[in-house]
């Protein structure tokens, strides 16, 4: 974000702050660091160089959770195993380069990223979708997810929601999520997924 805002001549934002700006896709973290309500024209030309940047770096420093790789290496390998999908408000883009980076596509049927349709979450329209595509109803869908964007996006399509407490945007939302259904780590994820 702040190579785009020097790219821009805007100063640099503390970290922790562009951090704090991150939910809701990308473009919505770009105009949260504008400041205010960007023009139309600002907030086109720092999103491009946003994505411009974020394209050289978004494998730098982007590692699975502990026991990701291997739940979902061992699942990819499993007959008979869940339908399995990635529903993200990241680009489509980015999120097949770091699914690919880490040899997952196999592990995937679907990805749905941010600008795949013209809805994001916490818009159901994406889980649907991936139901559908799943042979699947809502109900019998089950959502894992580290926010309170991913339990709205369950509770408006009618879904099941895991809260993983150790996820990005957890430390913000974890009182918020407190009350409902979470694991502790991955092997009790893929206790529950394979469960469901």
């Amino acid at each position: 974000m702040n190579r785009a805002r020097a790219d821009l001549g805007l100063p640099a934002l503390a970290v922790a702050t562009v951090l704090g700006m991150v939910g809701e896709g990308a473009r919505n973290l770009v105009r949260r660091a504008l400041g205010g309500a960007p023009a139309p024209e600002l907030l086109d030309r720092a999103f491009e160089r946003f994505l411009v940047h974020y394209d050289e770096v978004c494998l730098d420093r982007t590692r699975p959770y502990p026991g990701i790789d291997g739940l979902l290496r061992t699942l990819a390998a499993t007959t008979g195993r869940p339908w399995l999908a990635v529903l993200t408000n990241k680009p489509e883009r980015f999120t097949r380069k770091i699914v690919a980076h880490f040899g997952w596509s196999s592990a995937f049927d679907e990805l749905v990223g941010g600008d795949t349709l013209p809805t994001r979450k916490p818009d159901p329209e994406g889980l649907h979708r991936i139901a559908a595509h799943a042979g699947a109803s809502a109900e019998e869908t089950l959502l894992v997810g580290d926010s309170g964007i991913d339990a709205a996006t369950a509770a408006a399509a009618g879904a099941r929601f895991l809260f993983v407490p150790w996820g990005f945007a957890a430390e913000a939302d974890r009182g918020v999520l407190a009350a409902g259904p979470a694991v502790r780590d991955a092997e009790e994820l893929a206790r529950r997924v394979v469960g469901s």
